[in-house]
Parts: structure tokens; C-alpha cells; sequence
């Protein structure tokens, strides 16, 4: 029980604790751990301004306000991220998606919105586990949807797959249920994915750049052509992979790029240059040329890796809200 003579010890560091878990969680487990450690002479210190106890009794009040607001803190981050499930008719199936929210999301309010796709084999948590975003939405004030992409979906209609209608289900349900269950400014809408979802990213956007006011890839497969899965999961959605089968020139995102030529839309995009896939970005940076799109390309040494991944998409999202601060 906290004594009436400690309470002003006690809101001292209950308003740095607050101050601190603004700014962020981590900072403040940190820098808490040096408050108890410094605590005897703050005590000090407050000892001969108020009557505020016993050195030692204030010691152990910190580490429970500590170990209390770690709980606060904890919780407050699983409250801003839920888990949805949409039932689809485009798919056939349920997909489900991870939707994080800022720890101050108000229905009061419109806020950003990033899609966030994953890579092939992946799955809608994937990106949750490689970076905290909850951490991303608190930064840069976005709600975040990371949608399952089903491992192969390519996120992609399939002209030869009835039952595989991946953009459909994002455009007719996707969207609409995220529009309907939250806050979205609807002029601030962007979309970004790794490998596959890369890809995916880039088509939907480039195939309706209305709807979003940026995309990005990361490591995306921007040329169908290269893609270590065109004889397998590729062929099972277009067909038999062949230099005749151009469905595969048609469903590059390459080729789609002329649909926002004289426009003010902007694209994001990056590559390890030790990706097997960094030619196809490196082509895709000179189409933007060519067309005189507004790219921000940025290549640096990496592979095909999450752990690339994991440096890489906190650009997009500065890239991001540097247009939303436009």
C-alpha cells in the first residue's frame, strides 16, 4: 500500500513513466531500470523537500510501479493489434489479417493505412515477426493490415484458376471490410510487401493507383520471368511456363508501369544487390526512367532474407509518411 507521505515520489515517477511510454516502451524499461538504480539518491533528495518515507520503501514502490506499468504497457499493445477473419467468396476460403493500430487510435479520427503483404510461404504473422508493429504504428501514427497472401496466392486472379482470385477478394472484400471496421483516411492509403508480396504490392497498386496514394516493393519480383517459382506455383495460376506462354510478360509488374506515366503518383522500391532478384529492380528502376516516374530506388548489399527485410521496410514506411506530410 502506497503511504500518503510517499505520493509525492510516487507521481514523480509515475509522470516520467508516462512521459517515457509516449515516447517509447523500450526507452522507458530502460531508462526505469536506471531510476531504481539512481533511486536512493533521488530519495535523497526528496527526503529533505517532503516526508516521503523510508529510502528503502520508495525503492521497493518504484519497482512496483515499474513492474505494473510494463504490464500497461504490454497489454496496451495487444489491444492496438486484433485479429480478423474474412470469409471469402473470391477465395473460397477464410483469409485471415493482423490489423495494428495506434496506441492512441481514436473513432474520432482518420489515420493512414498501410497494407503490408508477405512473401511467398509466408503468412499474415510473418511480418509481425520480423518487426514490432505495433512499435510502427505508434512511430508514424498508421494502421497496418497484413492480409494472408494463402503461401502462393501471388495475390493474383488467376486466369486459369477459378477459385483463386486473390485481388478480387482484396478489392471486393478486403478493402471494404478494413474501410468499414476502422478510421481510414481514405486519401492516405498506401501498400508494401516483401518478395511475393512485393509483387502483389506493386500490381494492385499499379493496377489501381486510385485507390492508394503510394506503393513499394522490397526484394518484389518486378519480372515474372525470374521468378524461382515461374515452373511451379507461377505455372499452377498461368499456365505451363514457356518463352511462348506471355501471360508472364502481361502479369509482370514491369509492364504495368505506363499506367501511372504522367501522373503525380510516387513508387518506393529496393533490393540487396546479392538478391538473385536485384536485375529485375535494377530493369524496373529503368522503365521508371524511361516513363519519368517519380522512384525512390535504393540498392545496398543484402540478400533474399528477412533479416534484409527487417532494414529495409522502415524506409517505406518514412517514405510513406513523408507523403502524408506532403
Amino acid at each position: 500500500m502506497i503511504k500518503f507521505r510517499q505520493f509525492p515520489f510516487f507521481f514523480l515517477v509515475i509522470f516520467i513513466a508516462i512521459e517515457l511510454r509516449i515516447r517509447c516502451f523500450y526507452v522507458f524499461c530502460f531508462n526505469s531500470l536506471l531510476l531504481i538504480k539512481k533511486i536512493k539518491k533521488d530519495c535523497l533528495y526528496l527526503i529533505k523537500n517532503v516526508n516521503c518515507g523510508s529510502v528503502n520503501e520508495n525503492i521497493q514502490m518504484a519497482r512496483k510501479v515499474f513492474l505494473i506499468l510494463v504490464w500497461v504497457s504490454i497489454a496496451s499493445g495487444l489491444l492496438a493489434q486484433e485479429r480478423c477473419v474474412i470469409s471469402s467468396r473470391y477465395l473460397g476460403q477464410d483469409d485471415s489479417l493482423l490489423v495494428f493500430k495506434p496506441a492512441s487510435y481514436s473513432p474520432s479520427k482518420s489515420y493512414p493505412l498501410v497494407y503490408l503483404l508477405h512473401g511467398h510461404s509466408a503468412n499474415y504473422q510473418s511480418w509481425s515477426k520480423l518487426v514490432d508493429l505495433s512499435e510502427f504504428a505508434n512511430r508514424y501514427n498508421f494502421i497496418i493490415v497484413c492480409p494472408d497472401g494463402l503461401k502462393s496466392s501471388w495475390y493474383m486472379d488467376s486466369p486459369s484458376a477459378a477459385g483463386w482470385q486473390y485481388e478480387s477478394f482484396f478489392l471486393k472484400e478486403l478493402m471494404p471490410f478494413v474501410a468499414s471496421k476502422y478510421h481510414v483516411d481514405k486519401t492516405n492509403i498506401f501498400i508494401t510487401g516483401a518478395s511475393m508480396g512485393g509483387y502483389g504490392a506493386m500490381r494492385i497498386f499499379l493496377r489501381h493507383p486510385s485507390l492508394f496514394k503510394s506503393a513499394g516493393s522490397t526484394s518484389g519480383v518486378l519480372n515474372l520471368r525470374y521468378s524461382g517459382f515461374r515452373k511451379s506455383t507461377l505455372a499452377s495460376l498461368l499456365g505451363e511456363y514457356s518463352d511462348e506462354n506471355k501471360l508472364f510478360d502481361s502479369y509482370s509488374v514491369i509492364n504495368l508501369l505506363s499506367n501511372i506515366q504522367n501522373t503525380d503518383k510516387q513508387l518506393i522500391f529496393d533490393s540487396g544487390t546479392e538478391d538473385y532478384l536485384y536485375v529485375t529492380s535494377r530493369k524496373f528502376r529503368e522503365k521508371c526512367d524511361e516513363l519519368k516516374i517519380k522512384a525512390t530506388y535504393i540498392a545496398r548489399p543484402g540478400k533474399h532474407t528477412g533479416g534484409y527485410w527487417t532494414k529495409s521496410i522502415p524506409l517505406h514506411f518514412e517514405f510513406f509518411k513523408s507523403l502524408v506530410d506532403l
